[in-house]
């Protein structure tokens, strides 16, 4: 069992699926001499060259054009654009033809093609470089979108990933990378939409996405202590989602806090309050809390980011506003 980051994770999936299977190749910017900017490709031009490691252009429509070729033409395409705000420079390729080349052959064509990104904020990178947009994503149908919380699942859903014959994107948290956590010597790898319950817990749910999950679970410690019991489920995929998963945990609970660091308005937290609500309305017994970044580019003064960012904080406030503390708990 070794120890390792999320970043030295996602390399080591990378190293693997590329010893395995000589179809995949990493193309991206600055991704093979140095590194890529935070080192997650580190070493893969060494050991498989030039033609599996290419370095590209600053041209996120042309990298992503280039791996949908290829990724029609038999290949397994791993493209990385730097940061997640990129993303709209080559939204043309994405939603018109990475997301509907498949349907549009009727199957004949696969599109076995990850684009891996850089997301979140907490860096003081300032607005165009700290973006969550993973609900952009999940409204266009042909795209899977993945979002791992931890080192082992961020091996394990990326592995699964680059098997996977439709497009995957891949969204990697920056404040995560120099987070530990253990991983199995064997080979493993973590289905696309399964969720994970973190936490068990019987009077409330809290539905988390990315560094937010790891957070939540600070949250829950908390409130264990006032005699709140709570559960945290890590999606880990939002599409496809598991809904068993989480209608199972609130028709248990009762209770529902969604949180997500990108906007409230439009944000992922909208769709899975909606989802609950015609689906297990009847098992609800307070209303939907969701706690989210307000309707603002990410700021880049630090204590301005800080207040813009969800929070250990605001989720106990969340959960605190339906429920009643211990006395709820001991009634239960």
């Amino acid at each position: 069992m070794a120890v390792l980051r999320y970043n030295q994770a996602i390399n080591l999936a990378l190293k693997e699926e590329m010893q395995r299977d000589e179809s995949v190749i990493l193309v991206g910017e600055d991704i093979a001499a140095s590194g890529g900017s935070f080192g997650v490709t580190r070493g893969l031009l060494e050991e498989f060259g030039e033609g599996r490691v290419v370095d590209t252009p600053i041209s996120e429509g042309a990298i992503v054009g280039m791996a949908i070729g290829s990724a029609a033409s038999g290949l397994r395409p791993v493209v990385e654009i730097m940061f997640m705000d990129f993303i709209g420079v080559c939204f043309d390729m994405i939603i018109n033809q990475t997301a509907k080349m498949r349907f549009m052959s009727g199957g004949q064509m696969k599109m076995p093609l990850v684009i891996r990104t850089q997301a979140g904020a907490g860096s003081n990178a300032g607005p165009q470089h700290s973006q969550s947009l993973e609900a952009l994503l999940m409204h266009i149908p042909g795209l899977k979108v993945v979002m791992p919380s931890n080192p082992y699942d961020a091996k394990g859903l990326l592995k699964a990933a680059i098997r996977d014959d439709d497009p995957v994107i891949f969204i990697e948290h920056k404040m995560l990378y120099g987070l530990k956590g253990e991983l199995p010597d064997e080979e493993y790898t973590v289905p696309l939409g399964q969720a994970k319950v973190v936490k068990e817990g019987r009077d409330v749910t809290i539905i988390a996405l990315g560094q937010m999950v790891n957070k939540a679970v600070q949250a829950a410690q908390v409130l264990e202590e006032s005699g709140i019991s709570v559960e945290v489920i890590d999606p880990r995929t939002v599409t496809p989602l598991d809904k068993e998963t989480i209608l199972e945990s609130v028709k248990k609970t009762g209770r529902l806090v969604i949180v997500h660091e990108a906007v409230k308005i439009g944000g992922i937290g909208a769709e899975l309050a909606a989802m609950v609500q015609e689906e297990a309305f009847d098992y609800l017994d307070a209303p939907i809390q969701r706690v989210a970044a307000p309707f603002s580019p990410v700021p880049y003064s630090k204590p301005l980011e800080h207040y813009y960012m969800p929070n250990e904080n605001k989720m106990i406030e969340a959960v605190q506003r339906i429920c009643v503390g211990r006395q709820f708990a001991a009634a239960k």
